[in-house]
């Protein structure tokens, strides 16, 4: 499926720039697609090696929490809900580990620590795997999960408002909330119908019911803060519980007599491969990302959806706010450019302004981690990871529209 689709978007966009320069009489369309292979070539380097450091340094502390115990740990304590969403992976494996901590990252918002995390915990996923090539039932749920899951503290998207002057900061927090856990029930009621898994079962229910008391909790002592402390603190308890758990690993590896430099290097070796190898899979999609938005297809298809939506009588007041939810299942740097430029059009307090932050913060890029991924682990198969992927982002596109007009509409 990866090799259509990758051929689709060179393919689409040739014929959009056809028509551009036969129709329209505009030649510099090429100009501007060729100039953009470039950038989107130069851009998926320099992304790879910038994530050096970063892969680094957590490989090498995934490497102390898998010595020390620590993922085994956390295996333990989600071995029950796992048993059932992921019934391949043997009871108590570290991959169960990785992955709570990935899931654990990214609700906190911890965009950079996920990453790494996330990486190690489809390695560990992939030694499981019987057939190398080809996306397993638990890699394509963990990737699902990893792109639809929930975000308590949307700490980016807050701090861009405040800077962009936004009266009340923090007031797309609730909607991002909502959209957020609708995109990860679709996303994982899509795997569970496509891997034939039984999730209404009472451990599923009580882990899930738990998780949203927490957040409840979380969010009825938030919501009671100012503007500006509410931002501070969020990305403060989230910074707060990544230290303490980067503390805590040391520290069990200390206690259980591990060679805590030492695992840490070698663990760290492994970060610097992972980044090198991604390369080539960035460079191939980011490229075709980056056609198919200068070749102007992403614009006609904003265009073709303001003028059904005035068809059949909807209001299209959301519409100047799809550029962000078209480019966020292929570039985050992308759909933040279209979310700051669309406060910058239209105010950072009006409407669409604010459906595109809801937007911005309720999707993931997609067919950005299905890359780097499955490309870090040489998986070229990837079955119905992106189309499950895609079913949780358009859950998680009207969503964020639908309580956008609930929160906002005046």
């Amino acid at each position: 499926m990866l090799n259509k689709l990758w051929i689709s978007f060179f393919l689409v966009s040739f014929l959009a720039a056809l028509y551009t320069w036969l129709v329209l009489g505009e030649f510099e369309v090429f100009n501007q697609i060729v100039e953009s292979i470039f950038n989107m070539s130069k851009l998926s380097a320099e992304i790879a090696l910038g994530l050096i450091g970063v892969l680094a340094f957590w490989c090498g502390l995934m490497k102390l929490a898998e010595q020390s115990g620590f993922a085994n740990g956390l295996a333990r304590l989600l071995g029950p809900l796992f048993k059932h969403l992921m019934p391949e992976v043997p009871k108590g494996h570290p991959a169960l580990g990785y992955v709570s901590m990935n899931m654990a990252s990214n609700m906190m918002g911890l965009d950079n620590a996920a990453t790494p995390i996330g990486l190690k915990a489809m390695q560990s996923l992939q030694t499981l795997n019987p057939k190398p090539d080809t996306a397993s039932n638990a890699q394509i749920l963990f990737l699902v999960l990893n792109t639809s899951s929930v975000t308590i503290f949307p700490v980016t998207i807050i701090m861009y408002r405040l800077q962009q002057g936004a009266a009340s900061p923090t007031e797309i927090f609730l909607p991002i909330l909502l959209a957020t856990i609708m995109s990860t029930m679709v996303g994982l009621m899509s795997v569970a119908i496509a891997q034939k898994l039984n999730i209404l079962r009472w451990t599923v229910i009580g882990y899930f019911a738990t998780g949203f008391l927490l957040v409840g909790g979380l969010l009825a002592w938030l919501m009671h803060l100012p503007a500006e402390e509410m931002a501070a603190m969020s990305a403060g308890v989230g910074n707060g519980l990544l230290f303490t758990a980067i503390v805590s690993i040391v520290l069990l590896a200390y206690i259980k007599k591990v060679e805590v430099y030492d695992n840490f290097i070698e663990g760290a070796k492994e970060g610097f491969e992972i980044a090198v190898k991604i390369i080539p899979y960035m460079v191939a999609m980011l490229v075709a990302i980056g056609v198919l938005r200068a070749s102007g297809v992403l614009s006609k298809i904003t265009d073709s959806i303001t003028w059904l939506m005035r068809q059949v009588g909807l209001d299209t007041g959301f519409v100047e706010a799809l550029p962000t939810a078209l480019m966020r299942p292929f570039s985050a740097s992308g759909s933040r450019a279209m979310m700051l430029e669309t406060m910058n059009t239209y105010g950072v307090d009006s409407f669409v302004a604010k459906v595109a932050s809801v937007m911005q913060g309720s999707t993931e890029t997609t067919f950005y981690v299905i890359t780097v991924y499955f490309g870090a682990v040489g998986i070229k198969k990837v079955r119905h990871a992106i189309s499950c992927g895609l079913i949780a982002d358009f859950a998680g596109i009207v969503a964020a529209i639908l309580v956008s007009y609930w929160f906002f509409a005046v």
